[in-house]
């Protein structure tokens, strides 16, 4: 959401709002210590309703006026989140093209190093030697490639949900440092106590959510809005990895790895964010 105006906690803003009630203007007010803060979606021209509220505050008769939605619909909408498009495409893309695991010449191509598999055993080498060959992608790609379909479903439809919003609010940018950030830091740890055979946007998925939850949890002015119950929900998902269980119901080999460090980077991420952001002067 948007910040249309601060005022002070004794000034009383129900006059106001019943006006935007009344227009049918979504909107809330946000009680912090020292003041309320009024916040309009998105889709709310909220340069407009700063503008009718000064007009409000000096007595003006606001009955006649309208305020247009700044939402576009369709597929014009969708596009203005052209990474999270990305993003996701390239998970379908490349998970598709390496058959979801049976492509194992291209598969070799994607991991986080090569592989070789002789019988029961699975060879591979350092991380230092395929980077010393300048196949520096391999820190990423394993980020796009999922193993079955409800693996991919799962992960792109937190990407879509989450990662959008986060677009939408703070733009491209921010979504892609969280993205390279995490992605980076899980598959580094998952490589390093499992090897290369693991893949999948759930480290991201992680990341996304501690970025969040913890985003909003020091109020700014741009709020994600995501429910902070999902987080309690993750970490519950978190502790089921560890112990087991969704491996024992059929769901396969859990990146528990990547998944805890993917929250903790969101988690950390937020504050050279909102630093930057500050400075920007955007929040």
């Amino acid at each position: 959401m948007n910040e249309v105006v601060r005022v002070a906690l004794d000034d009383d803003l129900s006059g106001f709002t019943a006006i935007l009630w009344k227009h049918r203007i979504p909107h809330r007010v946000l009680e912090q210590s020292d003041c309320q803060i009024l916040l309009v979606p998105h889709n709310v021209n909220a340069e407009q309703i700063r503008q009718l509220f000064d007009m409000w505050q000096q007595g003006a008769d606001l009955s006649g006026l309208r305020v247009h939605s700044n939402a576009s619909s369709g597929a014009a909408d969708i596009l203005k989140q052209p990474l999270t498009l990305l993003l996701i495409g390239l998970s379908i893309a490349l998970t598709l093209l390496i058959s979801f695991g049976d492509n194992t010449g291209l598969l070799q191509q994607l991991t986080f190093v090569t592989f070789q598999i002789q019988g029961e055993h699975i060879y591979y080498p350092t991380l230092s030697s395929g980077l010393s060959e300048g196949q520096w992608w391999r820190l990423i790609t394993p980020a796009f490639l999922h193993f079955s379909l409800a693996h991919i479903i799962f992960n792109l439809l937190w990407v879509w949900v989450i990662g959008r919003r986060i677009e939408r609010i703070l733009g491209w940018s921010v979504l892609l440092i969280t993205f390279l950030v995490s992605a980076l830091a899980s598959n580094a740890a998952q490589f390093w106590v499992s090897g290369p055979m693991f893949g999948g946007m759930s480290g991201f998925v992680f990341a996304l959510l501690g970025f969040a939850w913890l985003w909003d949890r020091l109020r700014p002015a741009l709020v994600i809005g995501m429910p902070p119950a999902l987080m309690g929900f993750m970490l519950f998902w978190l502790v089921l990895g560890y112990t087991g269980v969704l491996e024992q119901l059929g769901l396969g080999s859990i990146a528990n790895t990547a998944h805890l460090v993917g929250l903790i980077s969101g988690l950390v991420v937020v504050f050279p964010v909102r630093f930057w952001l500050q400075r920007a002067g955007r929040i």
